[in-house]
């Protein structure tokens, strides 16, 4: 646990120098989904059913749960698929193909995402999950040191994998929908 939270605030404070080391390490990727996403990715899903269903009390308790449930296990698809077009656009921007570093880069970009879902819990704070859009910029940092990308083309690089992201959760959110409306 103490390594995870070492790797949580240096991703999110040090970021410049924290993706230099994360592109060195070995990746492994079953650890990353058990150790890293699994536990990050409970937060939105359990703030998003406590806040929408036990206090706001707008979703019914079994709805809010199956939608927790789901969107827990669609936070580990989102990020293996987005790394999957990380990985594809790479060469595009001049970048060097490397699905370990893809799905690290999506991984730790995703940080500041779940860690904002704790405003989910409060109805009246849950726009400020907002501030999770904090991973756009880490993303933006990682694509050199990851994925080899010049950094001149770093920017359009995180706006086409930005898009294929939107593009992904506008389609697991309309199977979101059509399941538990």
């Amino acid at each position: 646990m103490q390594k995870l939270v070492e790797r949580v605030k240096a991703i999110l404070l040090t970021p410049q120098t924290e993706w230099p080391v994360i592109a060195r390490e070995s990746g492994d990727t079953a650890s990353l989904f058990t150790h890293y996403v699994a536990i990050l990715a409970l937060i939105p899903a359990l703030a998003g059913f406590i806040g929408s269903s036990l206090i706001g009390g707008y979703t019914p308790l079994v709805a809010g749960l199956m939608s927790a449930v789901v969107g827990y296990l669609m936070a580990f698809v989102t990020v293996f698929v987005v790394a999957l077009i990380v990985d594809g656009l790479a060469p595009t921007f001049g970048g060097q193909k490397n699905l370990q570093n893809a799905l690290k880069l999506t991984a730790y970009s995703y940080t500041p995402a779940w860690l904002a879902g704790i405003f989910l819990l409060i109805p009246g704070l849950s726009f400020l999950a907002i501030l999770g859009l904090y991973g756009l910029y880490l993303l933006f940092l990682g694509l050199p040191p990851l994925m080899q990308a010049p950094r001149d083309k770093a920017l359009p690089y995180a706006i086409a994998i930005v898009l294929g992201a939107i593009v992904l959760a506008i389609v697991i959110g309309t199977l979101q929908y059509f399941l538990f409306r």
